[in-house]
């Protein structure tokens, strides 16, 4: 926390003391920000997957509301997580590919260069933790970061730990760092900033203790815990008894990934417990949702992570705020991750300066339901090959039930009616050609407001 930080927290603490003392009581909530790795949207039972058993995350989806068209900011996390964390798009902070930030591989027989890209969060951004922390809320950071690479040192180098949440608004951080997934799910875990504590300890566990551990700590104070879980992503590990029991279920095809699923689900469950163990259930507004589509299926929806198909960026997405949002609530309104950063600021009262950028629609008036959420298109942009190298490099627009993609190899397009064609099987484009037109030309013009950096065509 900088100097200048901590005055602002010091002070704010001040005007909380004198309020105490003439009867004023803080009421702000606190935040519980959850969020998977690779979760795809079908990948939960309350989402429709009745091969899973979820009982904490279906009880928190019907306990407040669950978006059916709820999107990540990019088909991959690094931009995502920084999304979240700036309300700025990929686009137009230039982090469209996630990290290390290795020399993009460039498929055989390919015409296109990926867009240069960030692989770090820079500290030039104000993020939601440090609008918070000024705020007077104490800030824990609890697990998968992968916002802290750079391209000239090696991750664990001299510049890669002061891009840590430590140095981005958070008081705590347990686990962030530059690691994109674990060496390994039990420990040792050989994460850098998690202590030993007990052989075999399955991780998902210890971080549910270390987000208890936080709330403890902090009850007599709003605060601001950001659990941003390594599950689901590689290497697939989950403990022995789950994976017996998806063995022995008729229909499924990966038990480890299964068993994974439901390992994250009875960790996040104990720590939505013990919120209520505390006390604090009616105070605090939770969020869950992912950070991109599966690596693996995600029947219904078209391909998956890396991808601009619903597949890669289509995920489960609920908010649960007692007292404000009706219970058993569903909507089809499309969100998307930007949309955090100006909700949860404006729950905690927390004003943007003059001048201060958010790509996002704040949902609370929708949340409440006092109108609906006032915009037209949610954009999506990824100029850069994934790590399996198997996309088509291009940038989308969802507007309505209808979605196109402009893809940059042959600058073709594809429409289509995610109502109808939820797989987008069948592609409109040519049927509808002024609709395609129209939002093709939405999405150049959000594009060069953007700034947004382009790929480049190579010399055959």
């Amino acid at each position: 926390m900088s100097l200048i930080t901590r005055f602002k927290h010091a002070f704010y603490c001040a005007t909380l003391l004198w309020g105490s003392v003439s009867g004023f009581t803080d009421d702000r909530p606190n935040i519980v920000l959850i969020m998977a790795d690779d979760l795809g949207w079908m990948d939960l039972h309350c989402q429709g997957n009745g091969l899973l058993d979820t009982p904490h995350l279906d009880q928190l989806a019907s306990e407040g509301i669950r978006f059916t068209d709820g999107y990540a900011a990019a088909p991959v996390c690094t931009p995502t997580r920084a999304a979240i964390m700036t309300g700025v798009s990929p686009a137009r902070l230039h982090i469209t590919n996630h990290a290390p930030g290795n020399p993009e591989h460039i498929p055989e027989n390919s015409n296109l260069k990926g867009a240069e890209w960030t692989t770090h969060l820079g500290l030039q951004y104000k993020t939601l933790a440090e609008y918070l922390q000024e705020a007077g809320y104490a800030t824990g950071f609890i697990g998968k970061w992968h916002l802290s690479h750079t391209r000239d040192k090696d991750s664990e180098g001299p510049l890669e730990p002061r891009l840590r949440p430590e140095f981005q608004g958070f008081d705590l951080n347990v686990g962030g760092c530059s690691y994109g997934g674990p060496p390994s799910y039990f420990e040792p875990y050989r994460i850098p900033n998690i202590s030993p504590r007990k052989e075999g300890d399955y991780l998902p566990e210890r971080l549910a203790d270390e987000c208890i551990s936080f709330m403890d700590q902090k009850r007599d104070e709003p605060f601001f815990l950001c659990w941003w879980n390594y599950s689901v992503h590689y290497p697939i590990q989950a403990p022995q008894h789950l994976i017996e029991k998806y063995k022995k279920r008729a229909g499924v095809k990966r038990p480890d990934y299964m068993a994974m699923i439901e390992g994250m689900d009875t960790a996040i469950g104990r720590v939505l417990e013990h919120l209520d163990a505390m006390g604090e259930r009616s105070n605090t507004l939770v969020v869950f949702t992912s950070d991109n589509g599966s690596l693996f299926e995600n029947t219904p929806l078209r391909s998956n992570k890396g991808y601009l198909y619903e597949g890669g960026i289509r995920v489960p997405w609920m908010i649960r705020w007692p007292g404000h949002i009706k219970p058993n609530a569903v909507s089809n309104t499309p969100v998307i991750s930007t949309d955090l950063f100006p909700t949860l600021l404006e729950a905690a009262d927390v004003r943007l300066p003059l001048g201060g950028v958010s790509d996002g629609v704040s949902l609370i008036p929708m949340l409440k339901g006092k109108e609906q959420l006032n915009r037209r298109n949610v954009f999506f942009h990824y100029p850069n090959y994934a790590f399996h190298k198997n996309n088509r490099l291009g940038s989308a627009v969802r507007s309505g039930d209808f979605k196109l993609i402009q893809f940059y190899d042959d600058d073709s397009i594809e429409l289509y009616n995610l109502k109808e064609d939820l797989e987008e099987k069948n592609n409109l484009a040519p049927i509808h050609s002024s609709k395609a037109a129209a939002l093709q030309q939405s999405l150049q013009t959000w594009l060069k407001e953007n700034r947004a950096r382009m790929p480049m065509r190579l010399i055959q």
